[in-house]
């Protein structure tokens, strides 16, 4: 269905109505209505799902300065670990927020510091690769102090990256704290908002400047928005063939492979011509283990490709068959699932393994990939090139579940059936019903049903297992949002 393309190829209505067209539009606010929901209610709930990915605002500074604080204080509920001394926060940690009926997402970093070493040095990757991966970037200064050398420092980074940025000048709580935030001007980053995080003073003025940074959605970097070649982004452990696979595919020798793990650092995008289709791979770095116990190069190799997953369209996840699959395997494969994109799960060295390690692999796979049961999967060997025909099927497959959109009265039709012959468990002497709902975006597929009541998570997962069966959205993750309809005679204030 795609009422909602113009000639041009543009998506009208791709923000206010998500993926609905306005005919269908006006249908389903009309059931909604019918139903007893409150219409703004509704026309957010699908605006929410349909938009994509929410804008990204990156909470940047050195150690101290009050970086959690102001998260807190942003997304109004204290989450963000805080305490009176520096280097508490280690990882990003996102959250999402809302101020004057936007919403965004807020990545609180740990503080950066220049010429350090071991996990502070990681602690200023992660906030580097923040500032990469942000659509703009508050940055947090002691007012008390004033700008110190590392505080400049991170004012050279900022203009690097060419993001928009907001100068949060913290701690000051009152009037007199004012004349310390003027001296920021002299970092050259714009007007300083004195904000006091602890106690909320300005921070209203400061959220709008953000909004004003923030675009309204973040441009699309991948895929055929850009007219380009579809991105695949190969993921996984170190030493399991990523390099291999992607000189077999190309036909030659375009990255170095090593028997010694860890061989690329950096993401090699490469232009490939694979059952007659341009392809753009891009073959990432070994992910090790567990991001902030990792050092050096290994720290920022990891950073990059989680940025490479996030700029592809399919991560096609390679696992080593020979071995057990292991709990970094399963992260990998949940690193691409979380950022929505369809997945293809490719197990290499299918050549070496007996009928033994077969007959185990498969109980593994049932047990420990049971939850990506849906992914494409192809058996392979980057050494001699066995059954490398069969990868391109499988992005296009994974590809088409991504981009899947089910009309809404078909998807009601199909809700009235699964309801009545599978209703939800009664709890606490009721019985919520879904009542019906409408996917409100594609890439990946994104749903809101509306319910007379709360849904388990158990039952999400059977109407998620039943979408599945139904309409295929084979290799792709699915989203569930669920809005609960408010007691008939309540009205919001």
């Amino acid at each position: 269905m795609n009422d909602d393309i113009q000639p041009d190829g543009s998506a009208a209505h791709e923000y206010e109505h998500g993926a609905l067209g306005d005919a269908e539009y006006a249908e389903f606010m009309e059931l909604a209505a019918e139903e007893g929901f409150d219409i703004e209610d509704v026309e957010g709930a699908i605006e929410a799902a349909g938009h994509g990915p929410l804008p990204v605002l990156a909470v940047v500074g050195r150690p101290n300065v009050g970086k959690s604080t102001l998260v807190n204080r942003i997304i109004g509920r204290r989450e963000a670990v805080v305490e009176d001394k520096p280097g508490v926060t280690r990882d990003r940690v996102t959250y999402e927020a809302e101020w004057a009926g936007r919403r965004f997402k807020v990545v609180d970093t740990g503080g950066w510091e220049q010429d350090v070493l071991g996990i502070d040095a990681s602690v200023a990757a992660q906030a580097e690769y923040a500032i990469e991966a942000a659509d703009a970037v508050v940055f947090v200064v002691d007012a008390k102090v004033g700008a110190t050398d590392t505080d400049e420092a991170v004012v050279r980074l900022l203009r690097k990256a060419g993001k928009p940025v907001v100068l949060c000048a913290n701690k000051v709580d009152g009037p007199s704290g004012e004349a310390d935030a003027a001296y920021l001007w002299n970092l050259g980053l714009g007007e300083p908002h004195p904000v006091s995080a602890l106690h909320g003073r300005g921070t209203g003025d400061m959220l709008d400047a953000v909004l004003e940074a923030l675009p309204e959605a973040p441009e699309q970097t991948f895929g055929t928005a850009l007219g380009g070649p579809r991105r695949i982004a190969l993921i996984g452990r170190p030493n399991v063939g990523k390099s291999s696979l992607l000189n077999k595919v190309a036909g030659e020798e375009r990255v170095v492979v090593n028997e010694l793990a860890g061989t690329t650092r950096d993401p090699v995008d490469e232009i490939i011509e694979l059952g007659g289709v341009t392809w753009k791979f891009v073959d990432t770095a070994g992910i090790r283990k567990r991001v902030h116990l990792q050092q050096g190069a290994d720290y920022y190799a990891s950073l990059r490709t989680a940025a490479a997953v996030e700029k592809a369209e399919v991560a096609v996840v390679l696992i080593d068959a020979s071995e057990n699959i292991s709990v970094q395997d399963q992260r990998i494969v949940t690193m691409a699932v979380e950022a929505g994109r369809a997945l293809v799960i490719a197990y290499n060295k299918w050549d070496t393994l007996d009928e033994e390690r077969r007959y185990y692999l498969e109980r593994e796979i049932e047990t420990e990939l049971g939850q990506v049961a849906w992914a494409p999967r192809v058996n392979v060997s980057a050494r001699t090139g066995r059954h490398m025909e069969k990868l391109v099927p499988a992005i296009e497959t994974a590809l088409a579940g991504w981009e899947t959109r089910v009309p809404t009265g078909r998807l009601n039709a199909f809700l009235g059936e699964l309801v009545a012959a599978h209703p939800h468990p009664v709890r606490g002497g009721k019985q919520p019903r879904i009542l019906f709902g409408t996917q409100a975006g594609t890439k990946p597929p994104r749903f809101v049903l509306f319910a007379s009541g709360f849904i388990e998570a158990g039952y999400r997962r059977f109407i998620e297992r039943r979408l599945r069966e139904e309409f295929g959205f084979e290799g792709t993750p699915i989203h569930i949002s669920v809005r609960v309809r408010e007691k008939r005679g309540t009205k919001k204030k």
